[in-house]
C-alpha cells in the first residue's frame, strides 16, 4: 500500500519501527502507521529519559538529551499531524513488536552502572541507528515512488547519519573509559 503525501511526517516516525521489525510492514493503515510513530518515539525518549537518569558522562548525557529531543518533537508533530487527519492510533503486531523489543533492551541495561551503562547504552544507538539506515537504503528510499516523500525520506538521511556517527564517536571514549 503506497500512503499518501499527507502521512509523510507519520513516515518518517516509523523509519525506527521498519528497522526494527524483522519483515518491514508494506500494508500498514493510517491508524496502524500512527501507533506505530507513537510507539517507536515513545521507546526513544524513554532510553533516553533512562540515559539521563543514569550517566554521568557528559557526552553520553548530550546523546541522550538529543534523543529525547528530537524524538519529542517529532511525535508531536505525528501526534499533531494524526489529530488533524482524524487518525486514531491503532495498536498493531509492528508496534506490540517495539515493545517487546524495548522491554528486551531495558532488561539488559537496567543493571548496568557507570561505564558499564554508558557503553551498553551507546552500543545499543549505534545498532539501532545502523539499521535505520539500513532501512532507509535498502528499503524505504528504493521502493518509494511519491517525489515528495522519496526527497523527505532522503533528506532525513543526513540527519540519521550525523547521529550514528556521533554515537561512535562517543563509543569512542566510552569504550575508552571502562
Amino acid at each position: 500500500m503506497r500512503y499518501p503525501l499527507p502521512s509523510t511526517l507519520l513516515l518518517l516516525t516509523l523509519i525506527p519501527a521498519v528497522a526494527a521489525a524483522q519483515n518491514p510492514p508494506t500494508d500498514l493503515s493510517d491508524p496502524e502507521v500512527a501507533h506505530v510513530a507513537v510507539t517507536a518515539d515513545n521507546i526513544d525518549i524513554d532510553f533516553g529519559k533512562l540515559a539521563l537518569s543514569r550517566t554521568k558522562n557528559s557526552e553520553v548525557k548530550n546523546f541522550a538529551t538529543m534523543m529525547v529531543r528530537d524524538h519529542t518533537g517529532v511525535n508531536e508533530k505525528a501526534v499533531a499531524l494524526a489529530k488533524k487527519l482524524g487518525v486514531t492510533p491503532k495498536d498493531n503486531a509492528v508496534s506490540q513488536s517495539l515493545e517487546s523489543g524495548a522491554k528486551d533492551a531495558k532488561a539488559k541495561l537496567d543493571p548496568l552502572k557507570g561505564a558499564a551503562f554508558d557503553q551498553a547504552y551507546i552500543e545499543h544507538e549505534i545498532a539501532y541507528h545502523q539499521a535505520v539506515l539500513d532501512a532507509l537504503n535498502q528499503t524505504l528510499i528504493p521502493t518509494t515512488e511519491n517525489a515528495d516523500l522519496k526527497g523527505l525520506l532522503t533528506q532525513v538521511k543526513p540527519a540519521i547519519e550525523a547521529h550514528l556517527a556521533y554515537a561512535k564517536k562517543i563509543a569512542e571514549t566510552v569504550h575508552a573509559s571502562k
